[in-house]
């Protein structure tokens, strides 16, 4: 098992990594909209903080010889399914190969995010 780490992105505390290889299987921890410049979450609603998560999951995947284009399964956990027609805005585009999908409602995330997303993403062959 490889760990994957980008280093301008937010850093992690020291119990996990961004990302882990092993074998040809990328998998990339829970992202928030959080901001590589400022390292806060980004201004706006549910679609800037997807769009967001959405772009570091992006540089993770690129880090570790993989992109969206080769994810298989997404999780997203979301503090309110109101959100989730808009939030699917911005998903779909981004993953129109359909990955396998499961979204869960939950009641807070860390810095009081309206989301998170993890993926599993093959390598480029």
């Amino acid at each position: 098992m490889q760990p994957i780490d980008v280093p301008y992105l937010p850093p992690n505390n020291a119990t996990y990594s961004q990302a882990v290889r092993l074998g040809d299987l990328i998998f990339v921890s829970g992202q928030l909209g959080v901001d590589p410049t400022t390292r806060r979450l980004v201004e706006g609603g549910i679609q800037e903080q997807a769009r967001q998560a959405i772009d570091n999951i992006a540089a993770i995947l690129l880090a570790a010889g993989s992109a969206l284009e080769c994810v298989a399964k997404v999780n997203i956990y979301i503090v309110d399914f109101v959100w989730l027609p808009a939030m699917n805005e911005v998903y779909g585009p981004r993953f129109p190969h359909r990955p396998a999908k499961t979204t869960v409602e939950i009641s807070r995330l860390d810095q009081d995010a309206l989301l998170e997303i993890e993926v599993i993403a093959s390598v480029i062959r």
